[in-house]
Order: C-alpha cells, then sequence, then structure tokens
C-alpha cells in the first residue's frame, strides 16, 4: 500500500505576508518540466471587513518573474464581510499540465488589509514514488 506522501511532492514556496491592503507577493518559481499538475494552498491568517484575499497562478516559458502572465481561471477569492471573518481559511488554486513550464502562486489583496500564512505547493510528479524537497524537514507514514 502507497500513501498520499509516495505519490505527491510538498514543498513550502512562500513566506507569510503581514497584514496589508495592496500585498502583491510571489512564491518561488516551480519548473514543472517533471510534473502533471501544481495546487497551492495559501491560509489566511487575518482579514479586515471589505479585504479582498486572491490568489491565483501565474506561468510563464521562462524562469523570470518579469515574463509571468495570470492563467485564466485560477484566481481563487474571498472578500472578507466582517473582521477576522475568513481568519483560518485557505485559498487553493490548481493548474493541470500547464501550458507554460514555470509556475508560481500570487498572493494579492485589496480594499482592507489581508495577512497570509505560507504558501504550500502540492505537485504530481511524473515519476513516482514522490521526492520531498529541501523545504521538508522530514515525513512519516503509517498504516493501520
Amino acid at each position: 500500500m502507497h500513501g498520499l506522501s509516495d505519490n505527491l511532492e510538498i514543498r513550502v514556496v512562500g513566506a507569510p505576508v503581514a497584514a496589508g491592503a495592496t500585498i502583491d507577493d510571489n512564491s518561488s518559481r516551480i519548473d514543472m518540466a517533471d510534473y502533471e499538475s501544481v495546487l497551492f494552498i495559501a491560509p489566511i491568517t487575518d482579514s479586515v471587513a471589505t479585504g479582498v484575499a486572491t490568489l491565483t497562478i501565474q506561468s510563464s516559458d521562462a524562469d523570470s518573474d518579469d515574463d509571468m502572465a495570470d492563467v485564466d481561471g485560477t484566481a481563487s477569492t474571498v472578500t472578507s464581510a466582517v473582521n477576522d471573518d475568513v481568519n483560518g481559511t485557505a485559498l487553493v488554486s490548481e493548474l493541470y499540465h500547464p501550458a507554460k513550464r514555470y509556475v508560481q502562486a500570487t498572493r494579492t489583496s485589496a480594499t482592507a488589509n489581508i495577512a497570509y500564512g505560507s504558501v504550500i505547493a502540492i505537485l504530481t510528479p511524473r515519476q513516482r514514488p514522490a521526492v520531498q524537497g529541501a523545504t521538508i524537514s522530514d515525513t512519516a507514514y503509517a498504516a493501520n
């Protein structure tokens, strides 16, 4: 029997971001040459009423932030109705078979303050078992 960690690679690709109303923060870029898909998770740690939190996947054929462009259909968005109502939730966006080689997650905020936790990327490698990268300190697996 195989667990999820044999089939998925997990990476921490973005540090937490302090509260701000005009955040535009990119994760590390990922070379998708050996992967089928990527799913990004961006936890929201603080929110102010009317704050808009968005997670979008960007892609490019070049390993450069200058060439990145939003991928249609990947924007995950929530608007805070009252202070702290979306705290402890997360935005999730997935891209299957990207058309471009490099991807990154972009966290933005608008209107009022939003704060984010670390961005996590979950990748589906073409070859298995998956090998966890340097941002994962240890893994454990048990089957009962």
